[in-house]
């Protein structure tokens, strides 16, 4: 953790992104988490025939394909696109651009999303879910910002905890940018303003 990483093209860093700042979670600690999640689902939902894995497009895509290897159970996947963003702000709003395709009706659905920062996209998505009524809901988040939380929402399955920091990789972008590296990584916002 606080690695500072290069701002030219090289393995290390996967991408010239100059407005990187440190590294907060390395690749290696992401695979090790992604694990420990996918046993302890696993474990959890030994006895679920429906089990379904709900991403929220598009940046949890890594972290879904990852945790779905990881779980010793049969499963089913499925997503949704929504938006809350606006550059490097939550805009409060929380907009569906595409419905998930899967009857949720009588199945334990685990809503997959990369973040939770001030919680209202989650809080808004888990509300319309409940109204589908799911056998169970739980939500599973990659990165969780404790202290930017706005609603009370409950995180069952946590990869980080993480400070107040705007990062990118391992599916979280800016502006559709950094989601290829496969680290955690903050963002240089004086830096980002001025690329």
């Amino acid at each position: 953790m606080g690695q500072i990483i290069s701002t030219s093209f090289d393995q290390s860093t996967g991408a010239p992104y100059p407005f990187l700042g440190q590294v907060l979670i390395t690749a290696q600690e992401i695979e090790q988490r992604v694990c420990t999640l996918g046993e302890q689902i696993t474990r959890d939902y030994q006895d679920s025939e429906h089990l379904l894995l709900l991403g929220l497009l598009r940046g949890s895509v890594m972290f879904i394909t990852d945790l779905m290897r990881q779980i010793r159970r049969p499963l089913t996947m499925d997503f949704m696109s929504v938006s809350s963003y606006a550059g490097s702000e939550s805009t409060g709003f929380i907009r569906i651009d595409a419905d998930h395709k899967t009857n949720i009706h009588g199945w334990d659905v685990i809503l997959i999303d990369d973040i939770v920062d001030t919680g209202y996209t989650i809080h808004t998505v888990r509300k319309l879910l409940l109204e589908r009524r799911p056998r169970s809901l739980k939500i599973c988040a990659l990165l969780d910002k404790a202290e930017r939380h706005r609603v009370d929402i409950p995180v069952d399955y946590m990869g980080f905890s993480i400070p107040d920091e705007f990062v990118v990789g391992y599916g979280l972008d800016i502006d559709e940018k950094g989601r290829n590296l496969p680290y955690i990584a903050s963002v240089d916002l004086e830096k980002y303003r001025k690329s």
